[in-house]
């Protein structure tokens, strides 16, 4: 066995494997360059996702044409000199790996020109070899031009993934830039799309607005948090009220001394400020300023820069934790110089269950509720409800309304997200029960039943919901909507955007009917006849943050798009059902709960909801014998 030096292609290309995993990791490289440059504009266009077509352009200060023939070694920079100065550096690079490794595995081409010089500089390459330098006429700053990403490197290749993924990993990380230097304008057009486009006004609300739109912008709180002790340490930015969530944690965004990263101790510590405010499994938009002490924090730990290591994580861990809480707390809305009225200060408490209008099919109508602090449980008269004519089965009537009801916790909380693959087949198929009769209601929240050997406990939200659930999948003919008098433009984000347009045709057959404008912006134009219109915006708002990320478990082949469609219908279908639903706190007469638990057994999974919640729980002969110790009849 001989030992032998590599060969310095080799070698940049097994470093490519580190810095360069997928056409972001370009993106990332050349764009962190440009901010380094000091640009004040940067352009990225891509094709293909990436895959065969990046360009980014910047109006920084350029390069000389030595520098330009430097800037492709190995380990060549100009942003530091010594390992003293990784202490306390301020540029996003620093290794000097980018530029060579990118144009190892690549077609690469560079043009510069810096103020005052009349020429600039054209550099060709192919995978690394090749070199073409000349002088050529360009525009102030510097284009770099990517083609035909690991066309020397065909295993790397083959692992890339459809271009809507790669795609949505390159706005991703530029929309987290974009918040990190808002005095930049950020362009990203995927063939003649616009992706992102950022005013570089130096206004993180502003640049907030311009990814997420005006509503949303107007939900966010601000943070400003200044420590005592240490005047170099301080949190700002921006987190939404705890009734805007999504079920992807990439919706929040950390930034330490102007560098993007992930941090498992700041993920805690704004989970643990949210506390009992969101369902379990939701994440709440965040964009998280800090700044902290160079020489405190390493950031010269991972290959992409994408971690840092702090001296201290207990106190970032306590100080973002007490910076949210906060401003969570406070409710003082980003962008508003007075104090908010007391009616959008209560926005920032845990979401509560709006009253539905009656649904066409089943006539449910919600109870009329007050503030729990203003009833004695203990005074409330119990009503008596007066005989009604026999109804049909099939139909469940409006039920007698106590107007002194007061809503129970359920109506406080949202049904948890359907995980990614979850469907009824997760759930043992069981016979229904017998038939049960109804003997009352406990809380208004659970019908008490009995047959000649068990005692039953049925929750009458999760029995409804599944009836509906059930008669919803069962639609041959799609979901019956409703047409809207007006439609109703709706701001998403990127990823909801992509989501609605892959899936338009069965967002349709669910009941949800979107055009898209000329301006980019979608239109609700149909919605589910279950479904209020004025709740309509967020029901499809819940749907889609429910649904999972459109990531690398999702590539071209066809059964995985299938698997993707099904986990869409179900999360439509369970959040339509779950909305529709009688809620906690309604009072039924016994009719009411004969019909209700007469469908629940038709269906064919009766013992679980649509989210896999239990509906049913029974207490046969033998089971209340062995609680009250008893040997059995």
């Amino acid at each position: 066995m001989s030992v032998k030096v590599l060969d310095v292609n080799t070698i940049n290309k097994i470093a490519a494997g580190e810095v360069v995993e997928r056409p972001a990791s370009v993106v990332k490289e050349l764009v962190e360059n440009a901010i380094d440059a000091k640009a004040s504009r940067i352009e990225v266009e891509i094709l293909n996702g990436g895959k065969s077509y990046i360009k980014v352009t910047d109006n920084g200060i350029g390069m000389s044409r030595d520098d330009a023939s430097l800037a492709i070694r190995s380990h060549a920079t100009s942003k530091i000199t010594s390992i003293n100065d990784l202490i306390n550096v301020a540029t996003l690079g620093f290794r000097g790996e980018a530029l060579p490794t990118i144009a190892s595995v690549s077609k690469f081409s560079l043009w510069t020109r810096q103020k005052g010089d009349e020429l600039g500089t054209l550099l060709r390459l192919t995978g690394g070899r090749d070199q073409l330098i000349e002088a050529q006429g360009c525009a102030l700053g510097t284009t770099i031009l990517v083609e035909d990403l690991f066309f020397n490197t065909p295993a790397r290749k083959k692992f890339l993934k459809q271009n809507s993924t790669e795609g949505n990993k390159i706005s991703e990380y530029l929309t987290k830039l974009a918040l990190s230097r808002p005095s930049i304008s950020f362009k990203l057009l995927s063939g003649n799309k616009m992706i992102l486009n950022t005013p570089g006004s130096g206004s993180l609300l502003e640049c907030f607005e311009s990814i997420y739109g005006r509503e949303m912008s107007s939900s966010m709180l601000e943070i400003d948090f200044q420590d005592r002790f240490d005047q170099n340490f301080r949190i700002s930015g921006l987190v939404s009220t705890p009734n805007i969530v999504r079920s992807y944690r990439s919706c929040q965004t950390f930034i330490v001394n102007g560098r993007v990263i992930g941090s498992r101790a700041i993920s805690k510590a704004v989970d643990e400020a949210y506390h009992s405010l969101v369902p379990k499994g939701n994440y709440p938009m965040v964009v998280l300023v800090i700044d902290v002490e160079p020489s405190t924090v390493d950031i010269n730990v991972h290959p992409q820069k994408a971690e840092v290591r702090f001296e201290d994580d207990s106190t970032i861990y306590r100080s973002v934790h007490r910076s949210v809480k906060q401003a969570v707390e406070s409710g003082r809305f980003a962008g508003r110089e007075e104090e908010p009225p007391t009616e959008i200060i209560s926005s920032v408490l845990p979401p509560i269950v709006e009253e539905e209008t009656p649904s066409v099919v089943d006539q449910i109508e919600e109870p009329s509720t007050v503030d729990d602090q203003m009833i004695d449980e203990q005074t409330v008269e119990e009503k008596i409800v007066e005989p009604e004519p026999l109804v049909d089965d099939q139909t469940i009537e409006e039920p007698t309304v106590d107007d002194q009801t007061v809503d129970s916790k359920e109506d406080q909380t949202v049904e948890p997200p359907i995980e990614q693959g979850q469907t009824d087949l997760m759930f043992e198929e069981r016979m229904p029960p017998k038939k049960m009769t109804p003997i009352g209601q406990v809380a208004l929240c659970y019908i008490v039943a009995k047959d000649d050997n068990t005692l039953y406990l049925i929750d009458q939200h999760a029995a409804h919901e599944r009836i509906i659930f059930d008669r919803l999948s069962g639609s041959t003919d799609g979901v019956p909507a409703q047409q809207l008098l007006t439609p109703q433009p709706i701001d998403f984000d990127e990823r909801e955007t992509q989501m609605i347009a892959n899936n338009l045709d069965l967002f349709r057959q669910l009941g949800f009917t979107l055009e898209r404008g000329s301006d980019g912006r979608y239109s609700l134009i149909e919605v589910p006849v279950d479904v209020q219109s004025s709740d309509s915006e967020g029901v499809l708002r819940e749907i889609l943050s429910s649904l999972p990320t459109i990531d690398d478990s999702f590539g071209d082949d066809a059964q995985q798009r299938k698997v993707l469609a099904k986990n869409i219908r179900e999360a439509c279908l369970a959040t339509t059902a779950c909305r529709a639903a009688i809620k906690a706190g309604q009072e039924l007469n016994v009719r009411h709960m004969q019909t209700l638990l007469n469908e629940l057994a038709k269906t064919k999974y009766p013992y679980t909801c649509p989210h896999g919640r239990p509906t049913i729980i029974e207490f046969d002969s033998d089971k209340l014998a062995t609680m009250f110790k008893r040997k059995g009849f």
